[in-house]
């Protein structure tokens, strides 16, 4: 997990370049990631590093309440512009590590290509362990890598770095934790999941 911040990664010029391609180019790990938590109508979603905001207007499609969280100010303009245009989503300036919703009163929290970036992974596994209410599902979604690619080793996860972070998530209060492969076309994807004690 990289120790700098996101607001800093995707700030500036780089932010404004890359949050149209990942508006245009991420829409089918956004149906995956609604898919993994079973999104439905009626459900309260927090997509945390949403980043453009692809995934947070895929749960809103699907008849969530759905907000979205990310400190770049590029990507959060973008996802709100896309929001005027296909669905009814709010997006807000947060981190992982503190997010602004009341506790126990969201059913699901996801991350989608973007826990790699959080400086603080227990500390924001923690605090959605805190928002979600009892039977809350927890996704964590990330590009499935190999140690040997070192450009991208750090932006996503490895079979190993997965295991390690299913013991993150089970340390900070979650159940039923489990590591999943998933494929999206050409797209390989690692899944760490857990639930709520009802």
């Amino acid at each position: 997990m990289r120790p700098d911040h996101p607001r800093d990664e995707f700030s500036g010029a780089l932010g404004w370049v890359l949050a149209p391609i990942f508006l245009a180019g991420r829409r089918r790990a956004a149906r995956l990631v609604a898919d993994l938590a079973d999104v439905r109508p009626g459900d309260t979603v927090v997509d945390v590093g949403c980043g453009a905001g692809q995934a947070t207007l895929e749960a809103a499609r699907r008849g969530a309440d759905a907000l979205g969280v990310d400190p770049s100010t590029a990507m959060l303009r973008t996802a709100r512009w896309a929001a005027r245009r296909e669905g009814q989503a709010r997006f807000v300036d947060a981190t992982a590590e503190h997010l602004p919703v009341e506790d126990a009163t969201r059913t699901v929290v996801w991350s989608v290509s973007a826990a790699h970036h959080w400086p603080d992974v227990l500390a924001g596994l923690e605090e959605a362990r805190r928002v979600l209410a009892p039977g809350g599902r927890l996704v964590v979604l990330e590009m499935a890598t190999h140690r040997s690619w070192s450009f991208k080793a750090h932006h996503g996860l490895t079979p190993e770095s997965a295991q390690r972070l299913a013991g993150q998530v089970a340390a900070a209060g979650f159940a039923d934790v489990e590591v999943t492969e998933h494929r999206t076309g050409r797209g390989r994807w690692l899944a760490v999941t857990g639930t709520v004690a009802a």
